[in-house]
């Protein structure tokens, strides 16, 4: 009989949902909790491309859905301050071959979960205590409990990393820049193309269909709250005090979003991705704020996880060290292209913008954005996935 069923997983986002979905389909008993209260909405649009990110989603049986819910996202243009074209870029160079709201991807999981898992929103770990049988887990206002086995799928910023390997600071690494993002409900829209203005390492993108912002400017570390949205908003605008084309109507309309993000453009590396009990999932154990096929890596990373602790009939010790040896390559060829996404969507001077914008416009030759495209799905395809049971 499989060993280690219980399984307490943190982090309702993407990766946890994913290996919640694998868990208990393999018989284990996965619990997830979740700081926050609900489900979280809306986000920025997430993709997926290459065969083995489709191949994941077609075992999950969530392809069609997914297809079904997609941005159908059009071009990036540039544009000057008065909104006039200066270069234009491919919809799936930047959009996959299938982009989608990272709330909505979370709520179809979620769907397909919720009435075999047990999910506890509202709720953190305080603590964790291996002992030789299992896990010892206090939380903030639960009882405490004892799991087999405990799994940190709770973001860049992971609390289980904290509790278990110790301080962020020791693991995060600072790429330079600071990115934003919200939806503006009610806007009316350019088109279903996105739209993205410049100066130096600053740069702004409106969304036409959703109408969603992404806010990227050059900065060291700041230092703020990452629990006080107003603080963080402050810093935004002080950023973009002075910017043309929309941005004053974007400031004014992020004081107001339901949906504020605001992060550094980081990275996270570690040695090891577990420690006896507990082992980390995507964002935190390999995550990249943007640009580094993130959510594709956190779905087949979680289905790799499930499908080695299935092969090991539960033995953590061997499940565990043959995750981290399929993923590892994997996951930092992966990160490795969220290198360049600060310097590609906020050059940090007026040459460096224009130098970008020469490269949009090489990149509509078919030729050459094929090829390109070929370079930008080779990372998201490095991984010989691997054939677990259904």
């Amino acid at each position: 009989m499989t060993s280690n069923r219980n399984v307490l997983i943190s982090g309702a986002s993407i990766a946890g949902p994913a290996l919640a979905f694998w868990l208990r389909r393999y018989g284990f008993n996965p619990t997830v909790v979740e700081r926050a209260p609900v489900l979280r909405p809306g986000g920025f649009a997430v993709d997926f491309r290459g065969p083995v990110h489709l191949e994941v989603l077609r075992r999950m049986d969530i392809l069609a859905e997914v297809r079904a819910n997609q941005t159908d996202a059009g071009e990036m243009i540039v544009v000057d301050r008065d909104g006039r074209q200066q270069a234009r870029l491919p919809a799936y160079l930047t959009a996959g071959e299938v982009e989608i709201l990272r709330g909505d991807l979370s709520r179809i999981i979620h769907d397909r979960t919720k009435d075999d898992v047990e999910y506890v929103f509202g709720d953190s770990i305080t603590s964790l205590t291996e002992t030789p049988d299992g896990v010892e887990v206090t939380f903030e206002r639960g009882a405490p409990r004892t799991f087999d086995l405990v799994v940190g799928a709770d973001g860049l910023h992971s609390n289980v990393r904290r509790l278990t390997f110790g301080a962020e600071e020791q693991f995060l690494r600072h790429l330079g820049y600071y990115v934003c993002g919200f939806s503006m409900p009610g806007h009316p829209g350019l088109d279903k193309h996105n739209r993205i203005y410049n100066e130096p390492g600053r740069g702004a993108a409106l969304g036409g269909v959703e109408a969603g912002t992404l806010m990227v400017f050059a900065s060291d570390p700041l230092d703020y709250d990452r629990r006080d949205p107003q603080q963080q908003m402050k810093l935004v605008e002080r950023a973009y005090a002075g910017m043309g084309w929309q941005v004053p109507k974007i400031i004014d309309a992020m004081w107001e979003a339901p949906d504020f993000y605001f992060d550094s453009i980081s990275q996270i590396h570690l040695d090891r991705l577990s420690q006896g009990r507990v082992v980390l999932l995507g964002d935190a154990g390999y995550g990249a704020t943007c640009g580094g096929l993130g959510t594709g890596l956190a779905v087949v990373c979680a289905h790799v996880l499930a499908g080695e602790l299935q092969a090991a009939d539960g033995d953590h010790r061997v499940a565990f060290r043959r995750y981290e040896q399929i993923v590892r390559d994997y996951a930092t060829g992966c990160q490795k292209t969220s290198d360049n996404a600060g310097p590609f969507l906020a050059p940090r001077t007026a040459f460096g913008i224009r130098r970008r914008n020469l490269m949009y416009k090489a990149l509509a030759s078919p030729r050459l954005s094929a090829f390109f495209n070929k370079l930008t799905t080779k990372a998201a395809s490095g991984l010989q996935l691997p054939a677990y049971p259904r």
